[in-house]
């Protein structure tokens, strides 16, 4: 048997063997290096103590509780929203370039948070609602430019790449206007990072991911649905119009909430989703192994970061960028090498 069913009450699941399997891999990866970061720090704390420290005993209890937690929580979080948000758009164009990061929507999200920066006083409801709007309206562009006798991801994916070119010159140009201070601080944050992270910053973002999640699990169905052919879609009831926009306003708002609070962290929705597809031997790009992979991503690089010029921490998204370089190197070769086929 090669699948197994999952039932609460009267609503039943029914999923894969590997993919369960290696879900269940994932999460205890990433609870392993969720640990290793609280333990991590300017000295080592033992097992013994992080467990104290996690019950509100012990003498380490307010740095582990206020400082390191708040951060790994972040990376747990933001990676698995930045998977899932990869997962929808490679759903999306069935492209495994088809990423937020690739087509432009970190870029338009950054430009509304540096317009938050530079011409208001850049609180944080106000970089998360400027970077919300900015990813919509890159996205909305991309759509609307993409829309030539039927949508096709090629077309959407190259089109995102050069709207990211646009977006960033437009962004170093916001920053090179801007004051001094402003422009250190928006081109320090730019890196992204998640250093100094704190409770406080963290609560609404960790709220509006969880509902976003929430609507992209009753969206699920239709959109694997929908990743299989238009025509199948259609004959099984799916409206796509709704259906798309609902999932790029999930993809958009999972991507600009992580922008607004650390940066455009960027790589971690190109590489989770294909990374987590291959471990788990789907067929399409299935949502619970992008997120999962996402936050081991994002929880190995900010260790990585940490750990690499200690006692300095770089910014997460220097690690990420080096090793998306990388992986998209390896994709790009092992795309190239495919017969051409238009998407």
């Amino acid at each position: 048997m090669n699948a197994v069913v999952l039932r609460a009450g009267s609503h039943s699941v029914r999923i894969e063997r590997r993919t369960l399997l290696m879900s269940l891999a994932l999460a205890g990866v990433a609870l392993a290096l969720a640990f290793l970061g609280l333990s991590h720090g300017p000295s080592w704390a033992a097992p013994p103590e992080v467990f104290a420290a996690l019950a509100g005993h012990g003498d380490s209890a307010l740095v582990i509780r206020e400082w390191r937690l708040p951060r790994v929580a972040a990376a747990l979080v933001f990676g698995a929203a930045l998977g899932l948000a990869g997962a929808i758009f490679q759903n999306l164009t069935r492209n495994p370039l088809g990423s937020p990061d690739v087509i432009g929507l970190d870029a338009g999200a950054y430009t509304g948070a540096l317009a938050a920066i530079t011409v208001l006083s850049g609180t944080s409801a106000q970089l998360a609602t400027s970077s919300v709007l900015g990813g919509l309206l890159t996205a909305a562009a991309i759509y609307l430019l993409s829309l030539d006798a039927g949508l096709s991801g090629l077309r959407l994916v190259v089109i995102g790449i050069a709207m990211n070119a646009i977006l960033t010159a437009v962004n170093s140009w916001i920053v090179l206007r801007a004051e001094l201070d402003v422009a250190l601080a928006a081109t320090g944050w730019s890196a992204g990072s998640l250093n100094g992270v704190d409770w406080d910053e963290v609560r609404l973002p960790f709220l509006v991911i969880g509902v976003l999640t929430l609507l992209l699990v009753t969206l699920s169905q239709a959109m694997h649905q929908a990743a299989l052919g238009d025509e199948l879609a259609v004959t099984s009831g799916v409206g796509l119009g709704r259906l798309r926009l609902l999932i790029v306003l999930v993809g958009v708002g999972c991507t600009a909430t992580v922008t607004a609070v650390a940066g455009p962290i960027v790589f971690i929705a190109l590489a989770a989703p294909q990374i987590g597809r291959r471990l788990a031997g789907a067929a399409g790009v299935p949502l619970v192994p992008a997120a999962l992979t996402g936050a081991v991503l994002l929880l190995a690089a900010d260790l990585i970061a940490q750990l690499l010029l200690a006692p300095v921490a770089l910014p997460v998204g220097v690690v990420t960028t080096a090793i998306g370089g990388c992986y998209l190197i390896w994709l790009l070769f092992k795309e190239v090498r495919r017969p051409w086929q238009r998407a």
